[in-house]
């Protein structure tokens, strides 16, 4: 359709911060990559000034030029239904009460969610941190990530952090090999992990550099974003490759999307092109009540229907844990298998619908 998809042949197509310098920002730009419909053009106008438009010319490449529903055109291009929703917060889980220090969240008593600064390689339309990202008050300065670090090393029952926010790889190698190396430094702190969407819009970030300089500070785990099989690319493999070759492990933590990926076809070829890519399924979170998603929610009882009719029919571990986030932390939700009891036997039922009494008398 233009000449900006021919880029991909071309050598800078492959170099992470080219990708960052020439995303696309505005209708015109959009408009060399995909035919803006009517409703893009007035809601990109529309939300100019909140709830920011940015696209990775990789990601942008994925996009159907020509289909408005195209799932991965929808995560990314503004709808005018981000107006019109009559509900919704900007902090649905209440992080900012429990945020100690600036951009650090503790919902559970041993791990928390730090988010390093606030910036994305692309901005998702259902975004939890809408009201965060690419906002510069939400930034973090050097003084403020101290001030974090502080803040761990003198709280001793922080166990597992996990680097957010925005996200983490969009630091250079350089400051997130110091921000990491400060943390291993703390005694208490076991775990280290990140959750990051480059892998699956900005593949090209994970380069051999950067995997050597995490498996530096092992143990180090990584949670990324896919929500559609089209995401599944031969880039998007390669990066996951190289992080499990270091040791990585890679999580999968998607979210329920009407229209993108709330079918049980695509939720299990998803499920199954990760389990390919040696990325376990983890979560897949319900969308949350935030502003300007109400066109993205899937009923909760039709969630749990569809991820119940995986049972039996795929992988166990291809089958990613339904949960909802609340401000009290995640809530699995699923269709109950247990039954209940009848005197010394338990009751559940199978995927398939068969009921089963499992001997299992009461401690004395």
């Amino acid at each position: 359709m233009t000449a900006d998809r021919g880029d991909a042949a071309r050598p800078h197509w492959r170099d992470w911060t080219w990708q960052l310098r020439e995303r696309i920002r505005s209708a015109e730009a959009l408009a060399r990559w995909v035919l803006p419909t009517a409703d893009e053009k007035d809601a990109i106008a529309l939300l100019a000034s909140r709830f920011h438009f940015v696209i990775t010319p990789y990601y942008a490449a994925l996009m159907d030029p020509d289909d408005p529903n195209c799932p991965i055109r929808r995560q990314v291009v503004p709808a005018t239904a981000e107006v019109r929703d009559p509900a919704g917060l900007a902090d649905p889980l209440d992080e900012v009460a429990h945020s100690p220090v600036k951009n650090v969240i503790r919902v559970y008593p041993d791990r928390i969610a730090f988010c390093v600064n606030n910036e994305c390689a692309l901005y998702c339309r259902f975004c939890l941190r809408k009201r965060m990202v690419g906002e510069p008050g939400w930034a973090m300065k050097q003084r403020e990530l101290e001030a974090a670090l502080a803040w761990i090393r003198r709280t001793p029952e922080i166990r597992d952090v996990l680097l957010t926010g925005g996200d983490p790889l969009v630091f250079s190698d350089a400051r997130l090999d110091w921000l990491l190396g400060e943390l291993r430094a703390i005694p208490h702190v076991e775990l280290l992990r990140l959750g990051t969407r480059l892998p699956v819009t900005l593949p090209f970030r994970v380069t051999d550099d950067l995997v050597a300089m995490l498996a530096r500070h092992h143990p180090v785990w990584v949670n990324t974003h896919f929500n559609h099989p089209k995401e599944l690319t031969p880039e998007a493999a390669e990066a996951c490759d190289r992080l499990t070759r270091a040791g990585i492990p890679v999580g999968n933590q998607s979210v329920l999307l009407r229209g993108i990926n709330d079918t049980p076809d695509v939720m299990r070829t998803l499920c199954e092109g990760l389990v390919r890519l040696r990325v376990r399924p983890y979560y897949c979170y319900q969308a949350q009540w935030l502003e300007g998603t109400a066109h993205f929610r899937v009923p909760i009882e039709r969630g749990m229907e569809l991820f119940r009719g995986m049972r039996g029919r795929t992988s166990g571990f291809a089958i990613p844990q339904y949960v909802l986030d609340t401000p009290h932390g995640k809530v699995p939700l699923a269709a109950p298998s247990f039954r209940g009891r009848e005197g010394d036997e338990v009751v559940v039922e199978s995927w398939d619908g068969h009921l089963w009494r499992e001997p299992n008398p009461l401690e004395p």
